[in-house]
C-alpha cells in the first residue's frame, strides 16, 4: 500500500518539477527576447503559457485530487499534497507574467529600444535562479534552498525599485521617452510580481516540511 502511494507521490513531484522547469524556461526566453528585441522568441513564451503551463496545471491538480480522494495519507503526505495544490496558482500566474513581459517586448519591438536592458534582464537571471531552487526545494525536501527563495526574493524587489526610479529620471528629463519607459516599468513589474508568487511556493514548501507557516517578518508586521 505505501509503495504504490510512494509512486504516486513521487510521480506528482516530477511534474510540479516540469511545471518549474517550463516557467522557468519562460522567463529566460522573456528576458533574451527584451534583451534581443525578438519578437519571434516573445511568441514562443506566450505560446508555451497557453499550450503547455496553463493544461499542465490541470492535469497536475486532477491527480493530487484524485490521490487525496484515493488514499489515507499521513500528515505531511497530506500537507505535500495540500502544497501542490496552493503552489499550482502561483505558479500558474509565475508563467503568465512570463508571458506577460513577452507581450511588452512584442511593443518594445516596434521602435529603437530606449536604452541598452541590463537590469530587466538580471532580474530575469535571479529568478530562474529561485526557480531552480524551488524544484530542489520540491525535489530534496531541502528547507535552505526554500528559505534562500525567501532571501533572493529581496534582492529583486530591491532591483525593481531602482530601476523604476532610473526610468522615472527618463520620463522627466525626457517626455519622450515617456512610452517607452512606462512599458518598461511594467515590465520590471511583471518580473516583481513573478518573484512574489515564488516567495509564495517556498513559504508553503516550508509548511509542507515543518508544519509552519514560516512569514518574512515585513509580511508579518508590514
Amino acid at each position: 500500500m505505501r509503495e504504490a502511494l510512494d509512486r504516486e507521490l513521487g510521480k506528482l513531484t516530477q511534474e510540479s518539477i516540469r511545471m518549474v522547469s517550463l516557467v522557468r524556461e519562460m522567463v529566460e526566453k522573456s528576458a533574451k527576447a527584451l534583451a534581443e528585441q525578438d519578437t519571434r522568441l516573445a511568441n514562443e513564451v506566450i505560446a508555451q503559457d497557453k499550450n503547455e503551463v496553463d493544461p499542465l496545471e490541470l492535469e497536475i491538480e486532477n491527480a493530487a485530487v484524485v490521490l487525496m480522494a484515493r488514499q489515507s495519507l499521513v500528515a505531511s503526505d497530506l500537507r505535500f499534497a495540500l502544497t501542490i495544490i496552493k503552489s499550482l496558482t502561483d505558479l500558474e500566474r509565475a508563467g503568465d507574467y512570463a508571458a506577460h513581459v513577452a507581450e511588452d517586448v512584442i511593443v518594445l519591438a516596434k521602435e529603437p529600444p530606449l536604452k541598452s536592458y541590463v537590469v530587466l534582464p538580471e532580474m530575469a537571471h535571479r529568478l530562474a535562479g529561485m526557480l531552480d531552487l524551488v524544484a530542489k526545494a520540491v525535489a530534496e525536501r531541502d528547507q535552505e534552498a526554500a528559505r534562500e527563495v525567501l532571501r533572493r526574493d529581496d534582492e529583486v524587489d530591491g532591483m525593481y525599485e531602482s530601476v523604476t526610479r532610473e526610468l522615472l529620471t527618463y520620463m522627466l528629463e525626457d517626455p519622450r521617452t515617456i512610452s517607452k519607459a512606462l512599458t518598461l516599468m511594467r515590465i520590471a513589474r511583471s518580473y516583481e510580481r513573478l518573484g512574489d508568487h515564488l516567495e509564495n511556493i517556498a513559504e508553503r514548501i516550508l509548511y509542507w516540511l515543518t508544519g509552519r507557516m514560516e512569514k518574512k517578518p515585513e509580511d508579518v508586521h508590514g
